[in-house]
């Protein structure tokens, strides 16, 4: 897919929209690669003002603290992933395709766009199935959801809801089943990665077909009984 396309995100995750300027799209796409080298706790400012050849306080002239730029990333590849589902289902009419659709897009919407240069949708995948928790694992998230710092993430769950809703009208949990399938995606993904005795899906040289199959599986099981 080559569609160009600017992400709109609450604009109190940023101090200056890093899309708007060359800087600030550096910032974005070497704070992705860092992360992915080093993990999110080894990760600083001043490395990354290092890394392109900055200086840490132009980095603080786009974001207050590292933990703001993780939730912009991860808002980020989440709108990335509601445009798939929203592009891909487009001018589907049968409800169980549409939901064979989202599902796909939550378990891999890695595949690089080339309109955006300075995101790797691949490489900010592997940052999400990682650090994602970090984002709203918190004690400051009752005070960040109030700022609508989650609200991507909301508003995904919540189309995907509704395609769940599409499929069987009398399902009575379409958004815990919603918030379930996105975060067990992230788990199995990093269980099958790290503790493979926690699943029963393999992941081999970046194939998650296992994992499309395993949330299918789960969400289909739910959905139609009999």
């Amino acid at each position: 897919m080559s569609i160009f396309i600017q992400m709109q995100l609450n604009e109190r995750l940023y101090l200056k929209n890093p899309q708007d300027t060359k800087l600030g799209k550096k910032i974005i796409q070497y704070s992705i690669i860092l992360i992915d080298e080093i993990g999110f706790e080894a990760f600083t400012f001043k490395k990354l003002a290092e890394r392109i050849n900055s200086t840490e306080a132009s980095v603080y002239r786009y974001f207050e603290n590292k933990h703001r730029l993780l939730v912009y990333l991860l808002c980020w590849y989440w709108e990335w992933m509601k445009f798939h589902i929203d592009y891909n289902t487009m001018n589907i009419e049968d409800p169980k395709q549409k939901l064979k659709i989202a599902i796909s897009a939550i378990v891999d919407t890695s595949r690089r766009n080339t309109s955006i240069q300075f995101v790797d949708e691949d490489v900010l995948h592997r940052i999400v199935v990682a650090e994602a928790t970090k984002a709203y694992h918190t004690k400051q998230v009752d005070e960040e959801n109030k700022e609508g710092f989650f609200l991507t993430y909301k508003s995904l769950a919540k189309r995907i809801a509704k395609i769940i809703k599409e499929v069987n009208p009398d399902y009575a949990y379409p958004r815990a089943l919603a918030s379930t399938l996105l975060e067990m995606a992230n788990n199995h993904i990093y269980f099958a990665q790290h503790l493979p005795s926690l699943t029963d899906i393999e992941v081999k040289e970046d194939d998650l077909s296992q994992v499309e199959e395993l949330l299918e599986d789960f969400a289909f099981g739910l959905l139609i009984r009999g």
